[in-house]
């Protein structure tokens, strides 16, 4: 692991799961998670259920976990040697009809939320909606709320016209936690140059993450590696600009893989991801790039950065400083 990358703030935007366990997390020099604490397609009580578990870990005693509720709680976690935990969710579906719910969910500790997954729920649609509408009338009061409460807006499952309406809505910067560009890679979940630069504009940060099927050039004989990342890398930061990307490995993290893999299945995969583990495996690590399959390896990307002439301020930025300040930007403090 480099110096630069032992010394600086390290942010993963999105870690989809976790069974509590830290190890791996640590090995890659990780000091803060957007995690996502209630299931995709969580509704009300499984979301309460499950927060509730979260919120009992960090009470434990010696906890290797702290809460980030604002900004210079990165800062305090990083000092006591515990990992940043940011509450987030891939799904606004435990809101039902009630945005006010929101005040309830900030309180246990929300601070980062999609509106939609891959499809459409009650606040507008997903991006593997072929009708691409816009947000509803519920979807945009969730806005509304989102901004209220200081809840940071995800884009990175939401459908390509609910995401630029809700960046123009929002007073408030929004992220896409994970995404690829689809000027590279030619899928759903990828994201439009339309909608990279409305998000960097509105002052947003973009992740763009390792998992496997969005950086895949669809050939059966040649896994995406470390090299296809950065060809995304590349793109974006060329596109928007360096103070706008970061990274989101959409990797799960903990001691038993196995069984993570199996609590997290969901019967509606995208059909690329189906189409990528027949190829390459259906492991966790399968499923990520030729490389860095795992967050104990993702110290080889800031290696490859500093190889190709990045500079240290830039590579700091890309590694956490930009998530760090634009969630500062929305939570104050």
């Amino acid at each position: 692991m480099s110096t630069l990358h032992e010394d600086a703030f390290v942010m993963d935007g999105l870690v989809y799961h976790s069974d509590g366990d830290p190890g791996a997390l640590r090995a890659g020099g990780i000091d803060a998670v957007n995690l996502t604490v209630a299931h995709f397609e969580a509704d009300f009580a499984t979301a309460c259920r499950q927060m509730a578990d979260w919120c009992a870990r960090l009470a434990e005693p010696d906890s290797p976990w702290r809460l980030i509720e604002r900004a210079a709680d990165f800062d305090t976690a990083r000092a006591s040697g515990q990992i940043g935990l940011v509450m987030g969710w891939q799904n606004s579906r435990p809101l039902d009809e009630y945005p006010e719910r929101l005040a309830f969910f900030h309180t246990i500790g929300l601070r980062i939320a999609q509106p939609t997954y891959n499809y459409r729920n009650m606040l507008g649609d997903g991006c593997l909606e072929p009708a691409n509408n816009g947000l509803s009338v519920l979807g945009r009061q969730a806005v509304e709320a989102y901004n209220r409460w200081r809840i940071a807006i995800d884009l990175s499952h939401v459908g390509e016209r609910t995401a630029l309406e809700t960046v123009e809505l929002s007073t408030q910067p929004c992220l896409l936690t994970h995404a690829n560009a689809h000027a590279v890679t030619a899928l759903e979940r990828n994201k439009s140059d339309v909608l990279l630069k409305a998000v960097a504009a509105g002052g947003g940060v973009i992740g763009a993450s390792i998992y496997g099927p969005m950086c895949w050039t669809g050939d059966p004989k040649a896994k995406p590696g470390l090299d296809d990342y950065l060809r995304h890398l590349d793109y974006i930061v060329d596109l928007v600009g360096i103070e706008h990307v970061g990274f989101g490995t959409d990797l799960a993290a903990g001691r038993d893989m196995a069984r993570i893999a199996f609590e997290r299945n969901t019967p509606r995969r995208w059909e690329a991801i189906e189409r990528f583990m027949a190829t390459f495996g259906a492991g966790i690590p399968d499923r990520y790039i030729e490389g860095v399959d795992g967050h104990a390896k993702l110290p080889a990307i800031t290696d490859a950065l500093l190889q190709r002439g990045w500079r240290d301020a830039d590579v700091r930025a890309y590694l956490g400083g930009n998530f760090k300040r634009v969630l500062g930007d929305v939570w104050g403090g």
